[in-house]
Order: C-alpha cells, then structure tokens, then sequence
C-alpha cells in the first residue's frame, strides 16, 4: 500500500472496509461526519473564547487605520489564499447595506506573483507587492495553517518596516509567526489538523469583520469606498 493510500485509510478507514458491507460502511460516514462537526464546532468556540479580548483589541485597531484611510492587504499560500482573498473580499464587498473597505488581495494577480516568484524567489512574493502597494495607516493580515511559511515572515518584516499593522493568523502552535516581532496580533487554531485549522480560521476572520465594521460605526470613522483600491 503506498503513502497516499494510508493517509486516506487513515482519515477515512471506512474506505477500506470489504465490499458489500453497505450499511456499515455509510453508518460510519454519518457517524465521521456528526463527529467532525462536533470537533469543528467546539473547536471554533474555544478559539473565539481563548482570543475574545484580542479580537475586539485587533478590530479596534484595524478600524481605525482604515479611519486614517488605510487599506487592508491580505496574503497566504495555496488555501489559505483563498482565505486570504475571500477575507478582502469582505471588506471591499461585503453585500447588502455593508460598509464597502479598501482590501487588496495580494494572490490575486497571477501575472504579478509568477513574475516575481520566477524572477526574483517565491520568499519575496508578498514583501514585495507590500513594499509597493503599503502605506502607514495600511494593514497586513497574512494566513497560514502551519505559522511557518517563510513568504509570510518576510512579508511580516516589511509591513512592519512600513508601520503597517500587522495581524496573523495561524494554527497549530503558531509556528515560526509565534516567534516573530514583527506581529501586533496573531491568533493561533490549537488543531494538528489542516481542515479544522481552516475552517476556524474562517469563523476567526469573520469576527475580526465583523467586530471592525462595529468599532467603525461606534466612531464614525471611514466613508465608504466607491471603487477597486487599485
């Protein structure tokens, strides 16, 4: 059996379960599923509860760069751009009679990041379009499940080089953002587990939204956006 088939035994092991037993094979997919949604619910609650002051602390700040006029610029790698993105999109689109914010995704340019990964190294692709794009009053959210990638940590570098605020968001134990002093605020899943990291990560950045938009109309501060950042 090769590698790939035991990691998916081992996610899955009704998978492997002899043909013609139906009934048990789908008894054990309800019961995996009811147990993944148990664990990702209990998950989600712990980490809103472990981090509760600091998000209310990070949306208050976060509010009132975008007061200032700053922007949001959002990074991560292969899922976790996608998080990245759906988490400016948020702020740039938020629907209905939500409060349009200036949110830059930086993967969302593949001209930009296959150029600067091809011409100068996949570690600068973050910190770079940071060193063009970000202001002082910006803000740099950058998203891993490891906490170890090493684009992020640059790209960490230079947003606090430029007086961005910088906010990270990670899991497991936090990786090598949990050393860094170049993060204002980092919020860590406790999960060895990519898929629960994910999906509480989810749940984190949504709070962060919403908590901001609140402290936002709590001050008055920051018109609406017309337009596209760029």
């Amino acid at each position: 059996m090769d590698t790939g088939t035991d990691a998916v035994g081992s996610l899955y092991p009704f998978l492997s379960r002899a043909e013609g037993d139906v009934d048990a094979v789908l008894d054990e997919v309800q019961k995996s599923t009811q147990d993944k949604a148990r664990e990702i619910v209990h998950l989600r609650g712990a980490v809103l509860d472990r981090y509760r002051g600091e998000i209310i602390a990070c949306a208050t700040a976060m509010a009132d760069r975008f007061a200032r006029g700053g922007r949001l610029l959002t990074f991560g790698n292969g899922g976790s751009s996608t998080d990245a993105q759906d988490l400016a999109s948020l702020f740039l689109s938020p629907g209905g009679a939500g409060r349009a914010l200036p949110a830059i995704g930086l993967t969302s340019d593949i001209a930009v990041v296959t150029a600067l990964s091809n011409d100068i190294g996949f570690d600068v692709v973050f910190a770079r379009q940071i060193g063009a794009f970000g202001r002082r009053h910006d803000i740099a959210v950058g998203l891993s499940t490891s906490g170890n990638s090493a684009n992020l940590l640059r790209a960490f570098e230079e947003a606090a080089r430029r007086g961005l605020l910088t906010v990270g968001i990670a899991g497991d134990k936090g990786g090598r953002m949990a050393e860094s002093e170049h993060i204002d605020h980092l919020f860590v899943v406790p999960s060895a587990s990519v898929h629960r990291i994910q999906e509480a990560q989810t749940t984190l950045y949504h709070a962060l939204w919403e908590m901001t938009l609140l402290a936002l109309d709590e001050s008055g501060g920051a018109a609406d956006v017309p337009g596209d950042p760029r």
